[in-house]
C-alpha cells in the first residue's frame, strides 16, 4: 500500500482535500474492476485528532500526526486556503500562527522520510517556509505567484504552470488544479491507463490545455499605492487603440522619460512596455467573453494591428487562442 497523508488546518481549502482524494480514491476502483488489489490508503491528519473546520465550514475528522515519524510515508499533501496567512489577509491570531509554524516546523522534520511531498495552491507558502522548495520551481495560485516569488527568491515561480514537479516535491496551482496533480501523481505510479480512467470517471481533463494563466486576466492590469500611477493607467486605458509611447507617458508626469521609466518599474515592477502588452491583453479578454464583437474588431480596439497579432498574443501569455477563451468563458 502507498499511504497518502493529507494535513489540514483550521480553514484549509476543502476542494485541495476533496478533489486529490477522489482521483486517488477513483484509481483505486480502477484497479479493483481490472482485478488488481487497491494501492492507495488515504488519511487525513492535523496536529492534533478531531474534527478540523474547512474554510466552508464543512468539518473533517483528523489523526494526530506523529511527533516522529517511524517509518516512511508514500505521500503528504498540504492544502491551501485561507487559514494560511498571507499579506492582504486579516492577521492571524496567535494560536493559529503557531499550529501553522508547528505543521511547518513538523514537515520540515519529517521531509526526509517522505517519498513525495505536495501542495496545493497557497499550500505552497507551508513547504517553502519549510525550505523544501528552495532550489527548485514550483507554483501556486496565480494571485500570489508574485507573492511567493518574493518571499522566497530561492524558488523558481511558474506562473502559469497548473502544476509542477521537481524531483519528489510537487506544487499544484490553485484549488481543482490539485486534481492535475494527482492525476499526474496516479499516471507516474500507475499509468496512463488508469489516469486516463479516472479522468473520464471524474469526467475532468486529463491533460488540462493551456496554462493557469488564462483564469488571471483581472491581475493583468496592474496597481500601484501611487495615485500618480492610478491616474496614468486610467489615461492608458483610454487609448489602448492609439500608439503609447514612454516619452508620452512620461509627460503624463511631467518627467523626463529615463526617470519615468525607472519610476514605474520601482512602483509595478514591470516595465512601461510591458504594462501596456497587458492592459491591451486585459481588454482584450474583457471583450472576448462578451461575444459581441467580431475578433478583428477586438484586435484594433485594444491596440493590435490584426487578429493575427492578437491571437500570438493569447497565445504567448495565455496559452490559449482567443477563440479557445471565448469558448470556456464567454457569457452565454
Amino acid at each position: 500500500m502507498h499511504p497518502i497523508w493529507f494535513l489540514v488546518f483550521d480553514r484549509f481549502q476543502l476542494l485541495d482535500i476533496s478533489g486529490p482524494l477522489q482521483v486517488f480514491a477513483s484509481a483505486n476502483e480502477e484497479l479493483v474492476l481490472v482485478g488488481r488489489k487497491p494501492v492507495y490508503e488515504t488519511s487525513i491528519h492535523a496536529l492534533q485528532a478531531g474534527p478540523v473546520q474547512s474554510s466552508s465550514g464543512v468539518e473533517l475528522m483528523a489523526r494526530a500526526l506523529p511527533r516522529k515519524l517511524g517509518r516512511d510515508i508514500g505521500t503528504v499533501l498540504v492544502p491551501g486556503g485561507p487559514g494560511i496567512w498571507r499579506p492582504g489577509l486579516p492577521t492571524p491570531h496567535a494560536q493559529q500562527s503557531k499550529n501553522l509554524d508547528d505543521l511547518t516546523a513538523w514537515v520540515r522534520r519529517g521531509a526526509l522520510r517522505m517519498q513525495r511531498i505536495a501542495s496545493v495552491c497557497t499550500g505552497a507558502f507551508v513547504l517553502a517556509r519549510a525550505g523544501l522548495l528552495d532550489g527548485g520551481s514550483a507554483v501556486t495560485h496565480w494571485a500570489v505567484c508574485g507573492q511567493l516569488a518574493k518571499e522566497h527568491p530561492a524558488v523558481d515561480v511558474q506562473h502559469d504552470a497548473i502544476y509542477s514537479r521537481s524531483g519528489r516535491v510537487w506544487t499544484s496551482a490553485g484549488v481543482t488544479a490539485g486534481i492535475d496533480m494527482a492525476l499526474g501523481m496516479v499516471e507516474i505510479d500507475l499509468g496512463r491507463e488508469v489516469a486516463m480512467g479516472v479522468a473520464k470517471k471524474l469526467v475532468v481533463f486529463y491533460k488540462r490545455p493551456g496554462g493557469q494563466s488564462q483564469f488571471s486576466s483581472a491581475l493583468l492590469a496592474q496597481t500601484a499605492d501611487d495615485a500618480r500611477i492610478g491616474k496614468l493607467h486610467a489615461w492608458m486605458t483610454a487609448r489602448l487603440n492609439q500608439p503609447l509611447l514612454v516619452a508620452d507617458m512620461a509627460d503624463q508626469l511631467s518627467m523626463t522619460p529615463r526617470t519615468f521609466a525607472r519610476f514605474y518599474q520601482q512602483r509595478t515592477g514591470m516595465t512601461p512596455a510591458l504594462a501596456v502588452a497587458r492592459m491591451r491583453l486585459e481588454k482584450a479578454c474583457q471583450l472576448v467573453e462578451t461575444r459581441r464583437q467580431s475578433l478583428k474588431s477586438i484586435a484594433l480596439q485594444c491596440g493590435f494591428n490584426s487578429e493575427e497579432v492578437l491571437r500570438r498574443a493569447f497565445v504567448r501569455h495565455l496559452r490559449v487562442s482567443p477563440t479557445e477563451y471565448r469558448e470556456r468563458f464567454a457569457a452565454a
